[in-house]
């Protein structure tokens, strides 16, 4: 199965335009501001217009009340709603009711018990993403450039959708598709030349290292 790729925290439209034309089947903006990914819902909305239909669009929100959710939506139209704060299942279940789009929570992993939380948002969810647990300091949930330990992963029910996130980049991302289940992949940070400015050579570089771990893999297969 080919995971998901999602670039997240796009601002301009040359990063919007090359992750689609390198592959991107998800793109995110972020609603958050003390990021230095956050963007303006209409200035996210003018990106999301330009590629409408050929990806899925997601607004990220970190405890957003239904007022700001009302403003993101009207000038974005996501495809879906991704949760990256402290959202409760009640919560969760009233974003979907009041607004109808569905919502990939995310949850912040360092030890097993991380993963444990995972257990009362099963059916409620429509996806998870399963990010790094933010360094001692900073106010970021994510976006972060740090990974958790993978092999946590291996607890997790086989039937379990998530996205794999935090500290990806094209060093290793051949090992997170090759050594996790994840049904696809996020990455902000690892395509930055600094915070919040996206280097498309690294994006270029980033989607040539999934594309030869792709081709290593069928070649084992084969073999």
């Amino acid at each position: 199965m080919v995971p998901d790729i999602k670039i997240c925290g796009l601002k301009t439209p040359e990063a919007v335009d090359r992750a689609i034309e390198r592959g991107a089947t998800y793109i995110g903006f972020i609603f958050f501001e003390k990021s230095p990914r956050h963007i303006e819902p209409m200035d996210a909305g003018a990106l999301a217009d330009r590629v409408r239909g050929r990806v899925k669009i997601v607004a990220v929100t970190v405890d957003a009340d239904n007022e700001m959710l009302e403003e993101i939506i009207a000038f974005v139209k996501p495809d879906i709603l991704q949760l990256h704060g402290h959202e409760s299942p009640e919560r969760v279940l009233n974003i979907k009711a009041v607004f109808g789009l569905p919502v990939m929570k995310a949850f912040s992993i360092r030890t097993a018990d991380d993963l444990r939380k995972l257990e009362a948002y099963d059916g409620l969810a429509d996806r998870f993403l399963l990010d790094a647990k933010a360094p001692a300091g900073s106010e970021l949930p994510g976006g972060n450039g740090v990974s958790f330990d993978w092999k946590l992963l291996t607890a997790l029910d086989d039937g379990v959708d998530y996205m794999l996130s935090g500290g990806l980049n094209k060093d290793n991302v051949g090992q997170a598709l090759s050594g996790t289940t994840a049904s696809g992949i996020d990455i902000s940070s690892g395509v930055e030349s600094a915070p919040g400015v996206k280097d498309l050579q690294m994006m270029d570089t980033f989607f040539d290292a999934i594309a030869q771990a792709r081709s290593a893999e069928e070649t084992d297969r084969k073999e």
